[in-house]
């Protein structure tokens, strides 16, 4: 994080740049995160204040149908009623980000459910030597193996969800969830691709368009590897950050 915020008056002036953010072409207010000299902030920016400006970034390959792009803050000066009260330091962001991690835990598994149909359908209706491949040993095998691993990952996300609903649900967690659910997801896509044969790479039947947003689950919230140090520190009491 290398945005800055210094006070100037009564005013903030924000300097620096972020990447990845979701709609910063549209969106008329950014919630901007920078250091200042008493720590982390948070601050509120409208899009049409001096010094603002949001960049596309071009040519993506995965997450083709989300608005992303890139905030320039060159000097933007926001009056000191835009910076959040209660918003101090890395907790303040991070809780932002445990619930989008929860959102995105449902989401694949969204994918994961449909690229199973989209198999499923195909096994049953698509016939080599006289019968539909869903007859075939090795086909129902992946589509047992996919459809269980929906299964426990539906279980899982449902009984954290209750968890969450009770105010019960830690952060380690949070994080042992998005991390299964994203690798059971790609897994799922990649082996109903291969039921697919050839077609699995075909726009019409989207399979590998899931996986490719799906590839992309595995960095953004949070990346696996740091999913996997959270479990870690939850479980041994040992940060290895």
């Amino acid at each position: 994080m290398e945005t800055r915020a210094e006070r100037d008056g009564g005013d903030w002036v924000l300097t620096g740049r972020k990447l990845w953010i979701t709609n910063a072409q549209i969106a008329h207010l950014a919630i901007v995160w920078a250091r200042a000299k008493d720590g982390i902030g948070g601050f509120i920016v409208e899009r049409d204040r001096r010094g603002f400006a949001a960049e596309d970034i071009p040519h993506k390959l995965s997450m083709r149908a989300s608005v992303t792009g890139g905030l320039v803050l060159d000097g933007v000066r926001v009056p000191e009623g835009n910076r959040l009260p209660e918003a101090a330091g890395l907790k303040a962001p991070l809780a932002c980000l445990d619930n989008a991690r929860f959102g995105v835990a449902w989401g694949v598994l969204g994918a994961a459910q449909a690229c199973f149909e989209i198999a499923l359908k195909y096994a049953c209706e698509r016939e080599q030597f006289g019968a539909p491949i869903a007859a075939k040993q090795l086909v129902q095998l992946e589509l047992a193996d996919v459809a269980s691993e929906v299964v426990k990952a539906s279980l899982l996300s449902v009984h954290y969800a209750r968890l969450k609903e009770s105010g019960r649900l830690h952060a380690a967690q949070t994080s042992l969830l998005k991390r299964n659910n994203c690798r059971i997801a790609l897994e799922a896509a990649r082996r109903c691709r291969a039921v697919l044969g050839a077609n699995g790479v075909a726009g019409d039947f989207h399979v590998l368009r899931h996986a490719a947003n799906l590839e992309s689950t595995f960095t953004y919230e949070g990346t696996d590897q740091i999913h996997t140090l959270a479990i870690g520190r939850a479980l041994t009491g040992s940060a290895a950050f």
